[in-house]
Order: C-alpha cells, then sequence, then structure tokens
C-alpha cells in the first residue's frame, strides 16, 4: 500500500472513530494424485556424503512437500492481501459518508434553530389566539396558511434529521466492522508469511547439504519424473480430443503470459517483474480485459469448469486436490507458468503435475 494510500486510510479511520463516539445512540481429465503432505518439521536429516538415488529421490519429495506447502500458505497470504484492499477501500468510502453525513447533520440542525427561533419570535401563540388578536381577519388567514405550510417542513425536516442521525450509526458500525475484519486479515497474512517463509528456508537449506553434482542430479530426477507424468498424459491421446481454438482474448492472455517466461518466481508477487503462479494467471487476463480471482482457489471455485478435452488455449489449468498451483494453457498440451520459489516463468507439460480441473475466465 503506497504511503498516500495508507494516509488516506489513518484520515478515514480517524473520522470513523471520532463518529463512532460521538454519533452512538445513548471435471478432471484423471483423478487427481494425492496432494503433497506438509512436511511435519523443517529440519531435514544430513544427507550422506555421496547421495544416491533412492536419497535424492527423498530430497525430492521432501522438497515437493516442502513448495506445496509455501504454495498453499502463498494462497493464503494473497487471499488476506486482496480482502485487506477491499477492505480498506470500503472504510475510505464510509468514511467520506461520515464526513458527508455529519455536514448534512450540521446544516439541518442550523435549520431547525432558526425554525425554532422564528416560532419563538411570533411568541409561539396558537392560530386561535393570533385570530383573535389580529385586525384583520383575512390577512390572519393567508398568514396562518403559511404557518401549517411551516409545521410540514418543520416535521419534514425534524424526520431529515432523525433519518440522517441514524445513517451515521449505520456508517460508524459498519466502518468498525470493516476495521475488525482488517485486523484479522492482517494476523491471517502474518502468519500466512511466516509460514511460506518457514517452508521455503528448509527447503533452500535441505538444497544447500547437496554438493554441485548432486544438485544437477537431482535437477535431472525433477525433469524426468514431469516428463514421466507428461508422456503418459499424452499417450492417452488427448491432443486427439483438445482441437479448440482460442478466443480473442484467450490469445491476449497467452500473449502476455509467454511474454513474461524468463521472469523469476516470488511469492506474492503479480509482475511486473516477478510472479506466482496465481498471479501470472490473473494478470494475464487483467491484461486481455477481465479480471478474475487473484488466488487459484478462487480461480477454482469461481470460474466456469471446463471439460479437459474441451480446453483451448487462454484457460486455466488447475493443479493438485487442494488448487494450490495453476497454469495458463498454451495449446499442443503446453502451458505456462510460474513454478516455485528459484525458479522462473516457463513453458512446461500440461500433464506434468496432477490436474485437478480446467476453468475458462471467458466462459
Amino acid at each position: 500500500m503506497g504511503t498516500g494510500k495508507r494516509g488516506l486510510l489513518a484520515a478515514a479511520v480517524a473520522v470513523v472513530c471520532a463518529v463512532t463516539v460521538l454519533g452512538a445512540p445513548g471435471a478432471a481429465f484423471a483423478a487427481p494424485g494425492p496432494t503433497p503432505s506438509p512436511a511435519a518439521g523443517t529440519t531435514a536429516p544430513p544427507l550422506p556424503s555421496t547421495a544416491s538415488d533412492k536419497d535424492l529421490e527423498a530430497v525430492r519429495t521432501k522438497l515437493e512437500a516442502l513448495y506445496h506447502d509455501a504454495a498453499v500458505a502463498t494462497d493464503a497470504y494473497n487471499a488476506a492481501e486482496e480482502a485487506a484492499k477491499k477492505q480498506s477501500s470500503e472504510i475510505v468510502e464510509l468514511a467520506k459518508k461520515i464526513v458527508a453525513g455529519q455536514a448534512k447533520l450540521d446544516d439541518l440542525k442550523n435549520r431547525a434553530g432558526a425554525a425554532a427561533r422564528a416560532q419563538y419570535r411570533t411568541g409561539g401563540l396558537p392560530d386561535e389566539a393570533q385570530l383573535m388578536l389580529s385586525d384583520d381577519p383575512s390577512e390572519f388567514l393567508d398568514g396562518a396558511g403559511r404557518v401549517r405550510q411551516g409545521e410540514r417542513a418543520t416535521k419534514g425536516l425534524i424526520g431529515e434529521l432523525s433519518r440522517t442521525q441514524q445513517d451515521l450509526v449505520q456508517y460508524s458500525k459498519d466502518a468498525s466492522d470493516r476495521w475488525r475484519k482488517l485486523e484479522a486479515g492482517r494476523k491471517t497474512k502474518a502468519t500466512a508469511q511466516k509460514r511460506i517463509e518457514k517452508q521455503i528456508s528448509a527447503a533452500e537449506k535441505l538444497r544447500s547439504q547437496l554438493e554441485k553434482a548432486e544438485k544437477e542430479r537431482l535437477e535431472q530426477l525433477e525433469a524426468k519424473v514431469a516428463q514421466e507424468a507428461q508422456t503418459a498424459w499424452l499417450g492417452t491421446g488427448i491432443l486427439d480430443e483438445i482441437n479448440s481454438a482460442a478466443s480473442v482474448q484467450g490469445k491476449q492472455a497467452v500473449q502476455f503470459a509467454t511474454a513474461q517466461i524468463g521472469k523469476p518466481y516470488v511469492w506474492g508477487a503479480e509482475g511486473p517483474k516477478a510472479f506466482d503462479c496465481s498471479g501470472l494467471t490473473s494478470e494475464a487476463w487483467r491484461s486481455a480485459g477481465r479480471p478474475i480471482p487473484r488466488t487459484s482457489q478462487e480461480q477454482w471455485k469461481q470460474l466456469p469448469h471446463i471439460a479437459v478435452e474441451d480446453m483451448r488455449p487462454g484457460d486455466l489449468i488447475i493443479y493438485f486436490g487442494d488448487a494450490s498451483h495453476v497454469a495458463l494453457y498454451v495449446g499442443d498440451g503446453s502451458i505456462v507458468h510460474a513454478p516455485r520459489p528459484g525458479r522462473t516463468v516457463t513453458l512446461a507439460g500440461a500433464g506434468s503435475m496432477p490436474i485437478l480441473g480446467v476453468v475458462r475466465p471467458d466462459a
């Protein structure tokens, strides 16, 4: 949040607090594979001086679990961040309404005071008494009509005054509610951030135990596992069924996403220099003129689901049973995505990870 926005929010909160006090009345192509379970701890056992293939496979599995848990926490962080933006904006708008309502209330009070003073100057006599004291009954009757009009106007003024006071009380309650939610969201975001950093730190520590040659072997192993999954996916003949052409907006989303290839993955990032997985897909579709939810889980929940065999370039493929990863389909069995910390936006096989399902932003 920029400095100017923080200042506006702070001013809004001050107004809210003040008025609160003053205004208070007395389908998936294949069944998803098992989601990697979060690591029980972050301390990895020391590796042998020369890691065997079995050791490296254990490292790969543990890294997958750590990065998966970090991805889940990143989704929670992003969701809290989006909620905070919305709540902050709502607080500012409510504060504006409170300021305007208070000004209106002051004006109504001034008008009510003027009406009371005018009645005092006439002595507050009832119409009958003024008729008896008048030298010209016809003049009085004209005046009495104006008095009755004035009484109706006064009643209307009192009603408007009451409604304005009620509005101010409600605005204050609403603003206080948004503020409580904002504070709760901040705690959620802070918790998610700690979890992300803890899991990434554990993954980096585990990788740091490997020698250079072992790191290279690990990368080869990771690539082999992904390639085997992709080959199995393609082996079903799925590409023979996927032949839909991209929509105009889908092409624009693909063009944006592929233009980001090589940029680093950074959790919570949505460009322009770095992205996380849902940051990339949401920005790709925003660039195409179709805003979509920020997180992979909300993209899965809110966007229309499409059968895998019906997907077209630009559609989003959601991965893992908990919808913790998302990629943009580019055609020919390939995706563009931001994989995880330490990696860059890249092309990969659409079947290289367990597919949960496909969603279409412009259905």
